[in-house]
């Protein structure tokens, strides 16, 4: 089965063009699309300062991360745990966007945009008009939001790690068998058989949002029910 990781980062602001640095870079192995249990996480220090607004979304100050390690000093690990397959994670140009900037800062080889899955753009497609930020999406799926007070690089991959499944149809991995088991690496996940379908009901906003971007699209389906006449 395919491998893939889905990894999220922490920066000091939104563009590396501009000084802004990584400070939390957080992996998780995917067999077949599922968790392995094999994670790669890391804390940085950007060597420079930690705006108060960056705080208030992440939680971490420049105190914080005084005496973890450089970028240049974990590139290495991070290279090897992702290897060469594909790299998911939510509004993807945003990281790798970062990861790259780092990778260049500390000498070592870009990773290539072509290994790019960007989950936001999997959801704009399957919820055209609607929010897609990963809360909205969780919400979405009622995936439970209660640990996220703040961004946390770690939390964020295991909960996109759920979104990603339902974005893909849900699991269907072993369906018919008593237990779905995943190796690799030594490591084993182990997960039910069946789930249960869950209902996704849009709220208000987002049900004005959807017709909003419906009423633009001539005939459309939604609003007629029947495809558009040539």
């Amino acid at each position: 089965m395919e491998r893939k990781i889905l990894f999220d980062t922490e920066t000091t602001g939104f563009d590396p063009d501009t000084g802004d640095r990584i400070i939390e870079i957080a992996a998780l192995e995917l067999i077949g699309d599922l968790p392995t249990g094999e994670t790669f996480h890391v804390l940085i220090n950007p060597e420079r300062d930690i705006p108060a607004e960056a705080t208030k979304v992440h939680g971490f100050t420049l105190a914080d991360l005084e005496g973890k390690p450089k970028f240049s000093d974990v590139a290495k690990g991070f290279l090897d745990f992702i290897g060469d397959d594909p790299l998911v994670a939510h509004n993807a140009q945003f990281d790798f966007k970062f990861i790259n900037a780092e990778l260049k800062k500390a000498g070592f080889p870009e990773v290539g945009m072509e290994r790019m899955i960007d989950t936001l753009e999997i959801a704009r497609n399957t919820f055209p008009g609607m929010p897609n930020s990963l809360d909205a999406l969780c919400r979405r799926y009622s995936v439970d939001l209660s640990e996220r007070t703040t961004h946390n690089a770690l939390l964020d991959c295991r909960l996109l790690a759920e979104v990603y499944i339902e974005l893909l149809g849900g699991r269907q991995h072993g369906l018919g068998l008593a237990a779905e088991t995943v190796t690799a690496q030594l490591v084993t996940y182990t997960g039910p058989a069946s789930r249960t379908i869950r209902k996704v009901r849009p709220s208000e906003e987002e049900k004005a949002l959807h017709k909003a971007f419906c009423d633009k699209i001539p005939g459309s389906l939604w609003e007629s029910g029947k495809p558009p006449q040539a």
